[in-house]
């Protein structure tokens, strides 16, 4: 009589073995592909990738060298390497410099008053223009709020002036009704809530494609489930809707705030002259009048490398909250 001993199918040795390692905590060795032969195979994929590649090499971190400058006392007339070093004798200047202090502050306050005042607008709009149950309307909307994004800051500076300037529709109706006018565009006071407001008018509706693009990823059927649990519309935003926009927040609100201490120079440049430095020097124009126009060039890369070196901060910082409030963030903790 002969006995036959069962076959098993080909793998199930590797396979058992592997689910021993999961069960035992065991990593599972991975295959490493040699560097030569992944790019042999993804050869393609790395000359599409080339140019932009050699582009952001050519015109972001190449330049990044010439901030060797904030410790030399850097001339423009001779060669780079002939400057005579200086060490942080530029930014023991900077430190002491009450302007600069005073364009510090200014940027804190306009970042913080758009950070509270802009960032929540985009959500607002996806929200509503997700809401809308006709296309053609919800097409009509998304192109009315998109088109200033393309208008130039002169344009949309001069927008302002002619209905809020010394000359403006307003003034003018209000001179018609001899009542007193005022130059909103020429107050240092509220010249900050402006700024703000511009900024709203200008690029709260291109803020809004990102929001879209996440409340579409959104499984309806979650909505459906949650109605037939009781959840109002309230309570499908708040354990729905919130939690699947959260992630792009938290990723937005984290590079925003790595790009706090730059608040428009061109916009801000342009109304400088009618509110005074007081109220309008932030970082980039004090580098711009300080550093460029008075040829205190050291001083300027100085004042600007303090500010990228805070911007990297907040962004490892702001990082490191959002792993432990459970969100991916700009990049995977390690």
């Amino acid at each position: 009589m002969t006995v036959r001993t069962p076959t098993r199918p080909p793998g199930t040795g590797v396979l058992r073995r592997a689910a021993a390692r999961r069960d035992t905590g065991a990593a599972i060795p991975r295959r490493t592909v040699p560097w030569a032969q992944r790019l042999r195979r993804d050869y393609p994929l790395a000359l599409m990738v080339a140019p932009a590649v050699i582009l952001l090499l050519l015109f972001v971190y190449v330049p990044l060298l010439g901030n060797v400058i904030a410790f030399m006392d850097y001339q423009p007339y001779i060669p780079i390497l002939q400057s005579p070093w200086a060490g942080l004798s530029n930014f023991t200047a900077l430190f002491t410099d009450a302007a600069f202090w005073a364009a510090v502050v200014n940027t804190l306050e306009i970042t913080a008053i758009q950070l509270v005042l802009f960032f929540p607008v985009p959500i607002a709009l996806a929200l509503l223009i997700h809401s809308l149950v006709w296309p053609w309307l919800r097409a009509v909307v998304q192109s009315v709020l998109y088109l200033p994004h393309f208008l130039s800051w002169v344009i949309v500076v001069g927008f302002f002036q002619q209905s809020l300037g010394s000359a403006g529709i307003i003034n003018r109706w209000l001179r018609e009704l001899d009542i007193h006018t005022i130059n909103i565009l020429a107050e240092p006071s509220t010249f900050k809530l402006l700024l703000s407001a511009q900024v709203i008018w200008k690029d709260a509706g291109w803020g809004t494609i990102i929001f879209l693009a996440a409340l579409a990823a959104i499984d309806d059927s979650l909505y459906e489930a949650a109605a037939i649990d009781g959840a109002g519309a309230w309570g499908r935003f708040w354990h729905v809707t919130l939690p699947g926009i959260r992630p792009i927040i938290v990723l937005l609100l984290i590079l925003r705030l790595g790009d706090a201490l730059s608040v428009g120079f061109e916009q801000i440049i342009l109304q400088r002259s009618a509110v005074g430095p007081g109220a309008a020097e932030v970082l980039d124009t004090y580098v711009y009048y300080h550093g460029v126009i008075d040829g205190n060039w050291s001083t300027g890369i100085a004042a600007g490398l303090i500010k990228g070196l805070v911007g990297l901060v907040l962004i490892l910082a702001a990082n490191k909250a959002a792993h432990m409030l459970g969100e991916q963030g700009v990049y995977a903790k390690s």
